[in-house]
């Protein structure tokens, strides 16, 4: 699966609309269509250039198969939101600390043969654990972000 952002290239800076400052609004992403094999969509942005190590902005699941595309700020009916590292559902937008060289946010986009699963408000792990033997197609996107 190709995944890419109309709103930046990969390996290029994410616009400060979709950073914390920005109000945490997520970018639109879009992807090509999943194999034939897939049942569910699930999606993990993560910085792993954090100060604290791996810093979770988002996870979703739960996206239905034949979606191709995220809109700005919306989830696609069905998905559910896992917990962020704010403490939060949903996304929360890239927020480096001032000076810091310029962060890499990585959306990684799996394409799952069985469902996950996954309540609201799951974590990392486990998206981790649920995703394990279940990934027939993936893609990543990296953006960056510096204050």
């Amino acid at each position: 699966m190709t995944l890419h952002s109309p709103a930046f290239d990969d390996n290029a800076r994410i616009p400060a609309d979709y950073s914390h400052a920005g109000g945490d609004v997520s970018p639109p992403l879009q992807w090509s269509q999943a194999p034939e094999d897939v049942v569910e969509i699930a999606l993990v942005c993560e910085d792993p250039d954090a100060p604290s190590g791996t810093f979770v902005h988002w996870l979703l699941a739960g996206i239905p198969p034949d979606t191709t595309e995220l809109e700005p700020g919306e989830p696609p009916a069905g998905a559910v939101s896992g917990r962020n590292d704010y403490g939060t559902r949903g996304y929360g937008g890239p927020h480096p600390p001032r000076g810091d060289q310029a962060h890499h946010y990585i959306f990684h986009l799996y394409g799952l043969s069985e469902p996950s699963g996954l309540p609201e408000g799951f974590s990392a792990e486990d998206l981790r654990v649920a995703e394990q033997e279940k990934v027939v197609a993936s893609g990543t996107l990296v953006g960056t972000f510096g204050r």
